[in-house]
């Protein structure tokens, strides 16, 4: 399996796994969606989990990869903000989860990039076949 293949099954199960994570325990979630943000935190989650889903399966089919490799990048974005709600709001949390919490940070540019690594990829892919 090549170097874009492994990413893209990769976000695919990590998204995967996230929406059913999402749909199945909300209230971790729930938490983490920044104050700011009008209306229910829950609809958010589930909103992201829904979102979760459909970007795995993009990833998941070979003829919408690009588009999932996109989407990916827009959906890690996106979420950005809740890794930030999350640090801030564990910033007085014992030292484990202030730990978890700020890398959660850099990790989300390394979900981005990935994202843009397969959108690439299959894009290359496409052209060349």
């Amino acid at each position: 399996m090549t170097g874009a293949r492994k990413t893209t099954a990769f976000l695919a199960v990590l998204l995967g796994g996230a929406g059913i994570l999402h749909l199945a325990k909300p209230a971790p979630f729930d938490a983490m969606v920044p104050h700011a943000l009008p209306g229910e935190p829950r609809t958010y989650t589930y909103a992201s989990a829904v979102a979760e889903l459909g970007v795995a399966g993009l990833l998941a089919v070979p003829c919408t990869r690009q588009a999932g490799g996109l989407a990916a990048t827009a959906l890690f974005v996106a979420v950005y903000p809740a890794n930030l709600q999350m640090a801030y709001d564990w910033r007085h949390a014992e030292p484990r989860k202030r730990a978890i919490a700020l890398a959660r940070l850099p990790l989300q540019g390394v979900l981005i990039a990935q994202g843009l690594q397969v959108a690439r990829a299959s894009r290359s892919r496409a052209e060349n076949s």
